[in-house]
């Protein structure tokens, strides 16, 4: 028997777990792009009080769809038997295109449905969360 690898996906940042299945359907929680064991968010700089100076939005976006692709391989997924994507982005205007670049870069193949909304804030000072459905085999 061998043994089960360390997760490489971030800690939750709440009581939450990563992912829940449903039958065939693998729903995951809200993904950011902090990255395991560290309290750092990649690409942030923040002041003294937590407040960001400035955020280099592709190096969270890469974080973002690297934590979910570790998530998805955890629960015996991949990237391909995602389904639906929405995602949460802090700042439309100056981030949507980058996102999209992104986006068509790693979902080339695969193909998920998705849905993109602008909030004033998520629960940590990140500029992109994803929540995403997976359907797996049965």
């Amino acid at each position: 028997m061998t043994e089960p690898q360390p997760s490489r996906a971030p800690e939750p940042v709440g009581a939450y777990p990563y992912t829940r299945r449903v039958g065939n359907l693998l729903f995951l929680s809200g993904v950011g792009p902090r990255q395991r064991g560290q309290k750092a968010i990649p690409g942030v700089e923040l002041d003294e009080g937590g407040n960001v100076l400035r955020y280099d939005f592709e190096s969270q976006c890469r974080a973002v769809f690297q934590n979910v692709r570790y998530i998805l391989e955890e629960a015996g997924a991949d990237w391909d038997d995602l389904v639906d994507v929405t995602v949460f982005l802090t700042n439309m205007k100056d981030d949507f295109p980058v996102y999209n670049r992104l986006y068509a870069e790693y979902f080339a193949t695969a193909q998920p449905c998705r849905t993109t909304l602008e909030i004033n804030c998520l629960p940590t000072p990140i500029a992109i969360e994803l929540k995403c459905i997976a359907a797996l085999p049965r």
